[in-house]
């Protein structure tokens, strides 16, 4: 079941993770979404790894790294 997903654009945030801008919030917002429907729970810590990826924070090797490691967890 999908559930729906707290953003505050006004504040740039996606549960109460912050976002440096309204155009990461959203690329980080439709990456989250789309997971989502592939069962994909986003976390408070899901979303900051997300959040730093798309703000080329880290690198898609890191990424990968963190997701075999389920650091989002």
């Amino acid at each position: 079941m999908f559930k729906s997903l707290k953003i505050d654009r006004k504040k740039c945030r996606i549960l109460d993770v912050q976002f440096p801008d309204g155009q990461i919030l959203e690329k980080s917002a439709y990456a989250i979404g789309s997971n989502m429907y592939e069962g994909f729970r986003p976390t408070r810590r899901s979303i900051g790894i997300i959040r730093d990826y798309s703000a080329g924070k880290i690198s898609k090797q890191e990424l990968i790294r963190l997701a075999k490691a389920k650091a989002y967890e």
